[in-house]
């Protein structure tokens, strides 16, 4: 047991000076990396240890492996801690960032979506239903996620639909809080009301009926939540 612990902390301690490395920019985004054997001089721990340390890098969304190659720069920051920092944010501040990213691919969905689009929204939006009752709530939470998603993938703009996966978990943090009633749930209308206006090919049609799909979520949660911005500190 202790063994496992000296080595364990032997492996945290590779991976902190390995990923300090890749945040400086030692090495380019997409560029290989080391082997096991140089890393291991580097650090001067045993290969074992540096392969513990790549695993929990690789876990973390830094460092990549590809069978046969080897093991690649993936991004220069710690996604995980992203989404540590984004998670402990309240919820206004997941629902306005949510807000931002619906609005503007429901915009681009308007003018670049294809038929199979539109087809593939309103089968989602069939099978998410009209509420979570009947359903487990889990379920419809994928579910609700699966239509929402699809629409920012209408947009076309890959940057824009990573952006919307990578920030995957707080939208259904927030799908999880209209469920619990803890801010209100955009009916099935609302939804409907989104691919329409995606299929009238309006790009402002489009971006204000999203906003207002997620302006009753914003007013309840103004209520509810101190104002983020010190009276003092305002603009005249």
């Amino acid at each position: 047991m202790l063994e496992h612990a000296v080595r364990t902390s032997l492996a945290d301690t590779a991976a902190e000076h390995i990923r300090q490395e890749i945040v400086r920019g030692r090495w380019p985004l997409g560029e290989r990396i080391p082997n096991e054997p140089t890393l291991s001089s580097l650090l001067n721990v045993s290969r074992g240890t540096v392969r513990e340390a790549v695993k929990m890098l690789v876990s973390q969304g830094l460092l990549e492996t590809r069978q046969g190659s080897g093991t690649y720069v993936r991004a220069h920051y710690d996604l995980s801690a992203s989404v540590l920092r984004m998670r402990r944010a309240n919820l206004r501040d997941q629902v306005e960032t949510r807000c931002a990213l619906e609005v503007e691919a429901t915009r681009l969905a308007a003018l670049r979506h294809t038929p199979q689009d539109i087809e593939s929204l309103f089968s989602l939006l069939e099978q998410r239903g009209r509420s979570h009752d009947g359903a487990s709530r889990s379920d419809f939470i994928e579910r609700d996620f699966a239509f929402h998603s699809a629409v920012v993938r209408a947009s076309h703009n890959h940057a824009l639909a990573e952006t919307y996966l990578f920030f995957s978990t707080s939208v259904r943090e927030v799908i999880e809080a209209t469920v619990d009633n803890e801010i209100p749930e955009p009916d099935f209308d609302a939804h409907q009301g989104i691919v329409r206006a995606i299929q009238s090919g309006d790009p402002d049609l489009a971006a204000t009926t999203a906003r207002r799909f997620m302006a009753p979520l914003l007013a309840e949660l103004n209520r509810s939540l101190p104002d983020p911005v010190p009276t003092g500190l305002r603009q005249p």
